[in-house]
């Protein structure tokens, strides 16, 4: 892998640390990926403090281990991540302390992981990742992933969802309410919120235009259909 020059000034870790992560060609977790939220997390760390190279270790590897979104232990991805850090630093030498630093963050930076971040770093790669799912970025990421696991686009019948449960396995518009647009009340440090709030902006107004867009099912009667049929 051609260790990219946003790595800066770990540059030599992140060459070291890359083949621990994982070789499924999954483009809404790659390595742009990874360059996006190690933006945002430096963004952040350097308003908000804590231990930059905890920080940059903890999210370089906080996707290391890939669980596709329908799978059932999705869950489970970030613990695992955390274990193969954790193994991987310890054979290079790394102190004990910050191990479980970087393991903590990478545990708790998933909201599907239910882990709650108790540390200044664990608190900042959980705001880089989700800002990586906000703005335009996010949408493209979020209709990508619902390509990957043969999701829909919408509910034809009720694509708000407002007379069914919340379904983002099955229609990609749930998911700007179950994540997208789930509040900056799920941000951990006011850096976070702040970067978040154009994000947030963009995505709301993407959700109204392409409701808009949305033809109302009683303008198209199913007997017409089956005459077209």
């Amino acid at each position: 892998m051609k260790t990219p020059a946003q790595f800066h000034p770990y540059t030599d870790l992140a060459r070291d640390l890359a083949s621990l992560l994982s070789p499924v060609p999954d483009g809404s977790h790659d390595i742009s990926h990874i360059v996006r939220v190690w933006g945002f997390a430096d963004r952040i760390q350097q308003v908000e403090g804590g231990d930059p190279l905890t920080l940059f270790a903890a999210t370089f590897l906080h996707d290391c281990v890939h669980i596709e979104k329908d799978h059932r232990d999705r869950h489970l991805a970030s613990r695992l991540s955390a274990q193969r850090a954790a193994k991987a630093l310890r054979e290079r030498g790394w102190n004990e302390n910050r191990i479980a630093a970087v393991c903590h963050a990478i545990e708790a930076h998933s909201l599907t992981g239910g882990i709650r971040p108790r540390t200044l770093e664990a608190r900042i790669l959980s705001d880089a990742d989700r800002l990586d799912s906000t703005g335009m970025i996010g949408i493209a990421r979020c209709f990508y992933v619902a390509g990957r696991i043969g999701s829909m686009l919408y509910d034809p019948e009720d694509p708000l969802a407002d007379d069914r449960p919340v379904d983002d396995l099955t229609f990609a518009l749930d998911h700007f309410r179950t994540r997208l647009l789930a509040g900056v009340c799920k941000f951990q440090t006011a850096t976070g919120r702040k970067l978040a709030e154009k994000g947030l902006r963009q995505i709301t107004l993407f959700r109204d235009q392409f409701l808009s867009e949305i033809p109302v099912l009683a303008d198209f009667p199913l007997a017409s259909a089956e005459r077209i049929a």
